[in-house]
Parts: C-alpha cells; sequence; structure tokens
C-alpha cells in the first residue's frame, strides 16, 4: 500500500492580524516579547501549508492559504504580502510541480486564511474559479455547514467566494468527513471545535515521524499556554481542552506539531520544561 514518504511545510503568504486579538486575554506586555507589534497592533503571521508527497507520486496539501482575490484597501488592512505567487512558487521550486499536480487538497477549515487559496477570479469571466482542478477536496461536514451559516461573530471569516464554487456541477470532487477518519493512507483527520464548530486536525505518518498540522487550535508557538487563546475563538474553553489533550499526546508520541501561522517557527516537538509546562522544540 502506498504510504506518505515526507510532509513538508511551506509559507503561501505573510499578513497581519491584531495582536490583542490574537492572544485574547492575555496582556500586551506579556505577549508582545515574542510577537512585536506594528504602529497598528498587528503582528506578523504566516499561512503555512504542508506538502505531503507518496512513494507513489501522490500529492496533497494541507490547508491553501490567503489566496489572490484581495483589493488593495483589503491588502492594507490585512497586511497581505507575498501571496500572489508563493503557493505556485513553492510549488514549482521545491517539489517541481503545479497546482494541477496535487491530488487531494485537505483543509482544515473555510477560513479565509486557510481556504481563500481554493479559489482565484477567473480572466474570462470574472467568478471565482478552482485552482486546483484536479483534486479531491476534503473537509469536515460539520464545518461545511457551519461556513454557509456562521454566526455573527465569525461571519467575516467565511468567504462564499473561497468555497462556494465548490457545491456547483462542474466543480473538483470533494467529501465531507464525519468526525475521526484515515482519509488517506497515512493522513487521519480530527475534528476539534473551540475555535470553530468542525476544524479539523490533520495528522501525517511518514518515516521521519508523525506531523500534525494545528490549524488554528495552536496557530504558534507562543499559543502552547492554557490561557494564550484567540479572541476568534467560538468555545475558548474548550479550546483549552483540546490543546491540552494534543499536547499531552504530542509528548506522549513525539509528534511534530505543524504551526499555519507562526512568522518563524514552521514546527516543533513538545517538550516539558522545569515546571512541567509545554515548551516547543524546533525541528
Amino acid at each position: 500500500m502506498t504510504t506518505p514518504k515526507m510532509a513538508v511545510p511551506i509559507v503561501e503568504a505573510t499578513f497581519g492580524l491584531d495582536g490583542g486579538a490574537m492572544f485574547g486575554i492575555v496582556p500586551r506586555p506579556l505577549w508582545e516579547r515574542s510577537n512585536p507589534a506594528d504602529d497598528n497592533n498587528r503582528i506578523d503571521l504566516a499561512t503555512r501549508c504542508l506538502y505531503v508527497e507518496y512513494d507513489d507520486g501522490m500529492r496533497v496539501l494541507v490547508d491553501v492559504g490567503i489566496g489572490t482575490k484581495w483589493s488593495e484597501k483589503e491588502r492594507g488592512i490585512y497586511k497581505i504580502d507575498n501571496q500572489d505567487s508563493g503557493l505556485t512558487k513553492a510549488l514549482k521550486e521545491q517539489f517541481n510541480c503545479t497546482p494541477d499536480d496535487i491530488d487531494h487538497v485537505v483543509l482544515t477549515h473555510l477560513h479565509f486564511d486557510h481556504a481563500g487559496g481554493l479559489s482565484r477570479w477567473s480572466d474570462d469571466t470574472g467568478a471565482s474559479e478552482a485552482v486546483f482542478n484536479n483534486a479531491h477536496h476534503w473537509v469536515q461536514r460539520r464545518n461545511w455547514a457551519w461556513a454557509h451559516a456562521p454566526s455573527a461573530r465569525d461571519g467575516g471569516s467565511y468567504r462564499n467566494e473561497d468555497f462556494g464554487f465548490l457545491a456547483g456541477l462542474d466543480a473538483p470532487d470533494m467529501t465531507h468527513v464525519d468526525g475521526i477518519d484515515e482519509i488517506l493512507p497515512g493522513i487521519e483527520v480530527i475534528p476539534c471545535h473551540g475555535h470553530t464548530f468542525g476544524m479539523q486536525l490533520v495528522k501525517v505518518t511518514t518515516p521521519d515521524g508523525i506531523y500534525v498540522h494545528c490549524a488554528d487550535l495552536i496557530p504558534t508557538a507562543s499559543h502552547l499556554k492554557d490561557a494564550y487563546v484567540m479572541g476568534y475563538d467560538l468555545q475558548p474553553l474548550e479550546t483549552v481542552k483540546e490543546k491540552r489533550a494534543l499536547l499531552y499526546e504530542a509528548m506522549r508520541h513525539d509528534w511534530i506539531l505543524v504551526f499555519e501561522h507562526d512568522p518563524n517557527m514552521a514546527c516543533a516537538r513538545v517538550e516539558a520544561d522545569k515546571r512541567g509546562r509545554p515548551v516547543a522544540v524546533p525541528v
């Protein structure tokens, strides 16, 4: 049976969000030590995807970044940079492939900074069209439903122009996953609901180790501590429980955690410090 031979984090773009929103109740003098803010209180963030390649050549992408469908005003608000060619360039330079060569796209959830790269504006019609035309798309059924009827609190994070085309007759294939599942050999998805309903962690088993794409459960290495929970999370107490469970398993089984939004640290193993608190050890 074919299995993943490697998993490699790649950066699609850089952007910025309000530091207070990213760290919730944690005071600025604490979070700013590791994540300095600019004059608009924004901290630097990345949109980091995970490229997985199998020994038979099959290619998988976990999340696809922020995409290109942004006005100049929006680019300024979110401090978006490098997104126009970031993912395409990385795929070409590092793996000698294009978006058309991707066989599967696994989405942790459908927020714009994770699923924006699914589509682009068509030069012919101006409508939203698929970027990964030949890929089978995977998303949790609950997140697909929530994305189409989000709450007032998180409605701005779901943009129908990013993913709505997937419901069309000519859209690429898509599977709605229900709960924990091994969707492909060596790739397991684990739902979490603290950040948004139906988000899924993606666990990839390779010869070099087990990688877990943390999505927005632990968006940066600075978020390992219990209290460091984003103001964006719908159920912050649930996030704390889910984060504790993930970190326990990561330390117990020597998992490698991939941080989707950390501007500097792509991935790390987790160890306990002298006080028993989890710390990130860069890989």
